[in-house]
C-alpha cells in the first residue's frame, strides 16, 4: 500500500468513529444526585491522579520562576492557557497528585540529571509557596492524613528513565529527594529499555533495565509503563517483585495506539495487583484523533524529505494540510468512561485508576473533561452506568494507595532478607 493510500484510510476510518462520537452524544447524562453522590464520595476518598505536568509547564514558560506563574489564580487566563490551578483543583476535589517530573527525551545525558533535579526543586518550592493547599507526600499513609488535614497530597513522578543518566546512584538519589514513580521510557529508547514509539532495539529490557526495575523495588519506587513497547511492558511485569502502574494509559482494544495497553498485558496487570490510570490524551482515547495524529505525523515525515532545508516551506505545507484535513470530532468523557469500564472487564475494578496528563499535552481535553474541575463528572458518569460507591473509591484513589503500599511492603522485605 502506498502511504498516500494509508493516510487516507486512517481519515476514512476516524470518520466512521466521527459518527460513534455524535451517536455517544446523545447517551443519557448522570443526574445531579449522582454527581453530588461523587463529591460526597471524594470527601471520603482522595481523588489521586497520576499524572498531571505544571513542574514542565513552570520550565517552558517561566523558565521555573515559581513568582511568575501562581496557581492561586485563574490560570486559563495566562498565554498560552493552563487547565490546572489551585481554585480549580478544589472545584474537581482532587486530594492528591502525582505531578510529572518531565524532562525531554531528546536531552543529553548529563544535561537530564541536571533537568531532572530541577523538576523536582520546583515540586518542593511549589508546596512550600502555597503550604495551606498542598503537602508532599512520600508514602501510602501520607495520603490519606493530608487529605484529612484539607490539603493536597502532593507525590513525584519522573517521566522517563533518560532522566538517570544510566546511573543507579542517580536513582537511588531521585527518590531520596521524594520521586516515588519512574516512567522506564518517553517517546525515545532509553539504553536499557523500548519505548512504544521508536524503533525496537532489546526487545524489552536488556540486562541493566532489568537492574534498573529491582532496584526499584528495592526502593519502593514504583514502576511505570506508559511510555513503553508491549514487550518492555510484559518484560518488566515478569521481573518486578511489586506492582506496576501506567500512570496515563488507555486500553489498546478501544484505541489502538502503541502507547495503550493490550488485553493481554492488562491480564498481566491483574495477577501483579497493579494499576492503568486512564488518561485523557485524546490520540489515546479515540482512534479516530489517533488516526488523525499519525497521518500528520506521516505528512511531516514526508514534508522533511521534501523540504530538508527549507522549513518555513514545510511549516506551509504543513498548515495546507491541516487546512485540507480538519480535526474530528472530540473525544468525550463518555469514551474515556468506556477505557475504565474495558479495564474493569479485563484486569478487575482493583487495577483501575485516574491519570489526566492535565497540561502535559497540545489540543482540546475531552468534552466534558475540560479542566481539573472535572473529575467528579467523570465518576457520575461511572455512578450512571452502574458503578457502586465503593467501586468509585477504589478507582478513585484507593486502589493507587494500596498499590503504593504494597510496593513499600515489597522494598521492605527485600532489605530485610539481606
Amino acid at each position: 500500500m502506498t502511504r498516500r493510500f494509508l493516510l487516507a484510510l486512517m481519515l476514512a476510518t476516524a470518520s466512521l468513529s466521527d459518527a460513534r462520537a455524535a451517536d455517544a452524544s446523545a447517551a443519557p447524562k448522570p443526574t445531579a444526585a449522582q454527581l453530588a453522590q461523587a463529591r460526597e464520595i471524594l470527601r471520603e476518598v482522595p481523588l489521586i491522579d497520576g499524572h498531571n505536568d505544571v513542574p514542565w509547564q513552570y520550565r517552558k514558560h517561566v523558565t521555573n520562576d515559581l513568582d511568575a506563574l501562581d496557581l492561586a489564580g485563574d490560570t486559563s487566563k495566562l498565554t498560552p492557557p493552563m487547565v490546572t490551578d489551585i481554585p480549580r483543583m478544589r472545584a474537581g476535589c482532587i486530594g492528591g497528585q502525582f505531578w510529572s517530573v518531565y524532562v525531554p527525551s531528546t536531552t543529553n545525558e548529563a544535561a537530564a540529571v541536571q533537568a531532572v533535579v530541577e523538576q523536582i526543586d520546583v515540586v518542593h518550592r511549589m508546596v512550600a509557596k502555597y503550604p495551606e493547599t498542598f503537602e508532599l507526600a512520600l508514602t501510602a499513609a501520607d495520603i490519606p492524613r493530608i487529605h484529612r488535614a484539607g490539603k493536597i497530597a502532593s507525590l513525584i513522578g519522573m517521566e522517563g528513565g533518560h532522566s538517570i543518566g544510566d546511573s543507579l546512584a542517580v536513582l537511588r538519589m531521585t527518590y531520596a529527594l521524594g520521586a516515588r514513580y519512574m516512567t522506564l521510557t518517553h517517546v525515545k529508547n532509553t539504553h536499557w529499555a523500548d519505548s512504544a514509539n521508536d524503533e525496537p532495539q532489546f526487545h524489552g529490557l536488556n540486562a541493566f533495565g532489568e537492574q534498573v526495575v529491582r532496584e526499584m523495588n528495592r526502593l519502593g519506587m514504583l514502576v511505570d509503563l506508559s511510555h513503553v513497547s508491549a514487550d518492555t511492558m510484559r518484560a518488566a511485569i515478569k521481573i518486578s517483585a511489586a506492582p506496576v502502574i501506567f500512570s496515563h494509559s488507555c486500553a489498546r482494544a478501544l484505541c489502538d495506539d502503541p502507547r495503550n495497553v493490550p488485553d493481554d498485558v492488562l491480564k498481566m496487570v491483574q495477577t501483579n495487583r497493579g494499576i492503568v490510570m486512564v488518561t485523557f490524551l485524546p490520540s489515546y482515547v479515540t482512534q479516530r484523533a489517533h488516526n488523525r495524529s499519525e497521518a500528520k505525523r506521516q505528512e511531516s515525515l514526508r514534508l522533511d524529505k521534501l523540504f530538508p532545508d527549507a522549513p518555513e516551506n514545510k511549516k506551509a505545507a504543513l498548515a495546507a494540510w491541516d487546512a485540507t484535513n480538519p480535526p474530528p470530532a472530540p473525544a468525550t468523557l463518555g469514551e474515556v468512561a468506556d477505557h475504565i469500564d474495558h479495564l474493569k472487564k479485563v484486569a478487575g475494578i482493583d487495577c483501575v485508576g485516574i491519570g489526566g496528563d492535565y497540561d502535559g499535552f497540545m489540543g482540546s481535553p475531552p468534552e466534558g473533561l475540560e479542566d481539573v474541575s472535572c473529575y467528579p463528572a467523570l465518576l457520575a458518569e461511572l455512578l450512571r452506568r452502574g458503578y457502586t460507591p465503593e467501586e468509585i473509591k477504589k478507582v478513585a484513589g484507593l486502589n493507587i494507595i494500596r498499590v503504593l503500599g504494597d510496593a513499600e511492603k515489597v522494598a521492605a522485605k527485600i532489605k530485610n532478607a539481606k
